[in-house]
């Protein structure tokens, strides 16, 4: 999906389109209008909590980065585009909906509720395409230094998005906290890369 402007335009399209539902939905919570079926999490969110987990996010890349200098993998990026770096931006939004909206468990205590986080954050990373390759030539596994390294990096990001929709210090469950920590994330990603010289292009 990275080479195809069209698809990435359209993903964006729909990350936006979501984004707006829930604001919509998040918008008639603050305003006291019921709505039966709401988007998850679509409630506010305080300053701080928004603020520690973009904190929690930024520190998971700084880590990141600094193991992949340590280890010598930061060569190993994959190279991106400016409009795939859009596109990670509003994935975020996307993703944030589905795995800390939808793939929850509440309801049934902390102990499963937090089992739950850990199933859906190996499926998180798992999907991220760092173990395995996509194209025409088919599938394929790439299990190298740089993919586990990557993908356990998601995966920690993914446990860190979990605790912030469910911290105390979110008192209202909000997924703004984690989208945002998710943005800002994204957002370090595409910058580190291009300081290293990996965005070519615009699309």
């Amino acid at each position: 999906m990275s080479d195809s402007p069209v698809m990435l335009c359209f993903m964006i399209g729909l990350g936006l389109y979501l984004g707006k539902l829930w604001l919509d939905d998040c918008r008639d919570h603050q305003a006291g209008r019921a709505n039966r079926q709401p988007m998850p999490g679509a409630t506010p969110a305080s300053r701080r909590a928004c603020v520690i987990a973009v904190a929690g996010g930024l520190l998971i890349v700084g880590g990141e980065t600094a193991g992949e200098l340590a280890l010598g993998l930061s060569e190993e990026q994959s190279k991106v585009t400016v409009l795939f770096g859009v596109y990670t931006l509003v994935a975020a939004v996307i993703e944030e909906v589905i795995f800390r909206g939808y793939l929850v468990i509440e309801d049934r205590g902390p102990r499963a509720q937090w089992l739950g986080a850990v199933a859906a954050s190996v499926i998180f990373a798992a999907a991220h395409p760092f173990l395995w390759t996509s194209g025409d030539d088919g599938f394929a596994f790439t299990f190298t230094a740089k993919g586990w390294f990557s993908t356990g990096a998601v995966f920690i990001s993914s446990l860190w998005f979990y605790a912030a929709r469910f911290a105390p210090w979110n008192p209202t469950r909000s997924l703004l906290p984690c989208i945002a920590a998710h943005a800002a994330k994204n957002l370090a990603v595409i910058a580190i890369k291009a300081a290293q010289g990996f965005v070519v292009g615009l699309w």
